[in-house]
Parts: structure tokens; C-alpha cells; sequence
């Protein structure tokens, strides 16, 4: 019988881990386990990159994941795991996204596999979140938080209610999944025009970008409507890099609001790292989220901030420094407290870009932040959670 160490790695999409959980991957080969991942290799997102695994040395699992916990295929996918778990031994399960980890701790317990750790990367009840959410979210996850040897979470205000209410036995906060400091590019003026012009951006605007997938709980749309607010001569243009559903919605209403001639659709991107180097602020609207690794990467590159002044925002922000009934105002940047405001956006912009000074400070101080974020933290309290349970 082999004496090799097995972790199994479960989320509800193949392109989670090579996203997100690579450092983990890494972390847990250095210390002498095989990884397995099991999860859907047919409904990929994340930019789609099965091939991202190749090489790795993980050995993957085909489950046949659903993300509605309504689903009757959901039983379907309770026996695969329980089979798989049953045949494969585990020693360690760290389980990921809602319903993958709904499935995987069903099953580990079922099946008597564990240690079981469970990050939450933003519970989807949370302050402002319908009510909806917690009435079908809270009880699951109060529930099966008894299933969970550790929950980890990502932010604050995950990690207060987890502690109050739930039943792990250990509860740890992360700040995130880290941010590799080495892989941020270092351009040149001469390079970040060559990238615009590559990009087929104005060279004499002044830059605005906003990432993530073209969905509504990313809200572009609320900045779009802000961008229509503004001065009709403010020398801005905007970019968006990202895909989605909402697309053609999207660029449908950059028509309606007459301001096509100043938004950029890039898509998804590979080099958004060098994109952002491009801009001159961030935007992040984000109705919901839990750690935000766009707005971390943006940070990192030194660029200052206007975001939805919401959990994991806040987190990665900091603290303001002062507030108005309608913006908080950070090191970094503002916070808009209603997210779908579209006229605090608005003039949270005006007033930022009425002050180029303070963009340039707020961009150093966003370098400085980031490196509470960094992998090598994250790196240590992983490993500590890790051989806690080995």
C-alpha cells in the first residue's frame, strides 16, 4: 500500500485552481503530498485554461458540478465524490467555491475522509446582500461549518461572522490568496506608450480601467453611466478588460449613452499585468466580492483607486481617513458607499482628477498596501494551517 500523503483539491470550475491556488498546489508538493483535483473540466472559466495544468503534476477528477444547490444533479454529484474519496484515500481535502465545498464536506464526512479546510473566498451572505442569500447561504453554510476541521476566510467581515456563529473547529483569517510582488513589470514611459499605442489607446487622455468578467455583480454598467455624467470635454477615456454575458448589453448601452467614442472593450486579457501599467486609475464597482485580486494587482502596479466601498474592497483599502454621506476617503483612493451610484462615481472621479498631485501619492501608498497582501504571508499561515492538520 502506497505510503505517499494525498490532498484533494475540489471547486466547482476547472479554471479555479490555476487562477487562484497554484501557491497551495506548490506548497503542498514541497511537503511530500501527491495533489489531486477533482472538479468540472467541462464548463471552464477563469479565462478557460485547462492546459494551465498541464505540467503540474496534479492528478485530476472529473465531477460533474452544478452551481445551483437545486439542482437534482447535485446527487450525482455527491456519489462521484464519495466514490472517489472512497478509492483514492485522502489525507487532506481543502475544498473551494460554494457548492464545491457544499458537495465536499457532504461526502467527507460521509465517508470519514479529512482533515477537511474550506476557504470561503467571499460568503455570498453578507452586509447589504439579499435576503435571499442568507436565507438559502447561511443555514448551509451554519450547517456544514460542523463538517469543517478549518474555515478559512479571505476578509474581516467573513471571518468575524464565521467566528460568532459557525462550528469549525478552527476558524483562520488569510489575507487572500497573495499577491506575487516579482511578477509585476516594472515599464518604462516608452514602453507603457508603445502598449497603448498596441492597445489602440489615446495617448493624450487620461486613462481609466476597470477588469473583471462582464457580469452584473461586476457592475460596469454603473461606471458607464458615471463616464455619461461627466464633462463632455474631461480628456478621459475608458477600458474595460474582461468578458462576459453582459457584452453586448454592455456595449449597447455605450450607444445609448453617446460616450462610445470614450470606452475601450479589450476583452479578456493574459497581459494584465502590463495593461495596467496603461492606466492612470482604477475603477472597481464591484457589488460583491471577497478578496479582489484585480483591485490587489492594480494596487501593486501603483495605481490609485475608485472602488465600491464594500467587504474585501475595504479590506485592501484600509481604513478611511474621513466620509461624507456619500464617498470615504482612503490612502489610496475613495470608496463609494452605495455601489449602483452612479453620480458619487461620478464625482468621486471629478475630484480626483481635478488633483493629479494626489493621484501620484494615492498610486505610492497603494505599493506601500499591497505588501501586507503578498504570497510569502499568505505562504507562512498556509503552511502553519497545513501541518497543524498533518
Amino acid at each position: 500500500m502506497s505510503t505517499t500523503k494525498k490532498a484533494l483539491l475540489v471547486t466547482t470550475v476547472s479554471g479555479f485552481v490555476p487562477q487562484f491556488e497554484m501557491n497551495n498546489v506548490r506548497l503542498l508538493q514541497r511537503m511530500g503530498y501527491e495533489v489531486h483535483y477533482a472538479s468540472n473540466y467541462n464548463t471552464p472559466s477563469y479565462g478557460a485554461d485547462n492546459h494551465r495544468l498541464d505540467g503540474t503534476g496534479i492528478v485530476r477528477h472529473q465531477i460533474d458540478f452544478v452551481r445551483s444547490p437545486f439542482k437534482a444533479e447535485n446527487l450525482k454529484v455527491y456519489r462521484q465524490l464519495q466514490n472517489l474519496m472512497q478509492q483514492e484515500h485522502f489525507d487532506l481535502v481543502h475544498c473551494h467555491t460554494p457548492m464545491g465545498a457544499v458537495m465536499a464536506r457532504l461526502a467527507a464526512h460521509a465517508t470519514h475522509t479529512g482533515p477537511v479546510i474550506y476557504t470561503a473566498h467571499g460568503f455570498h451572505f453578507f452586509k447589504g446582500a439579499k435576503l435571499i442569500n442568507w436565507l438559502c447561504y447561511y443555514p448551509m453554510e451554519r450547517f456544514l461549518s460542523r463538517y469543517t476541521n478549518v474555515q478559512i476566510c479571505l476578509n474581516q467581515e467573513d471571518f468575524d461572522r464565521a467566528k460568532k456563529d459557525f462550528h469549525a473547529g478552527q476558524v483562520d483569517y488569510i489575507p487572500g490568496v497573495g499577491i506575487d510582488l516579482s511578477r509585476i513589470p516594472h515599464l518604462t514611459d516608452g514602453e507603457i506608450q508603445k502598449k497603448k499605442a498596441e492597445l489602440g489607446l489615446p495617448a493624450d487622455k487620461t486613462i481609466l480601467l476597470s477588469s473583471g468578467e462582464l457580469i452584473k455583480r461586476k457592475n460596469h454598467e454603473t461606471i458607464l453611466r458615471a463616464i455619461a455624467q461627466m464633462d463632455d470635454d474631461a480628456p478621459i477615456h475608458y477600458v474595460i478588460c474582461g468578458h462576459g454575458q453582459l457584452d453586448a448589453y454592455l456595449k449597447r448601452l455605450t450607444q445609448e449613452l453617446g460616450i462610445s467614442q470614450k470606452v475601450t472593450f479589450l476583452g479578456y486579457r493574459q497581459d494584465m499585468l502590463e495593461v495596467l501599467h496603461t492606466a492612470d486609475l482604477f475603477l472597481f464597482p464591484s457589488y460583491q466580492e471577497g478578496l479582489p485580486m484585480a483591485l490587489l494587482e492594480a494596487m501593486a502596479c501603483g495605481l490609485p483607486v475608485v472602488c465600491s466601498h464594500i467587504r474585501g474592497s475595504s479590506d485592501l483599502m484600509g481604513s478611511p481617513l474621513s466620509q461624507t454621506d456619500r464617498l470615504s476617503f482612503c490612502k489610496g483612493g475613495i470608496m463609494v458607499k452605495k455601489a449602483n451610484d452612479a453620480a458619487s462615481y461620478c464625482q468621486a472621479l471629478s475630484q480626483l482628477l481635478s488633483a493629479p498631485e494626489a493621484l501620484d501619492s494615492m498610486g505610492k501608498e497603494n505599493r506601500l498596501r499591497c505588501q501586507e497582501f503578498t504570497v510569502q504571508k499568505v505562504g507562512e499561515k498556509m503552511e502553519q494551517i497545513y501541518r497543524r492538520l498533518g
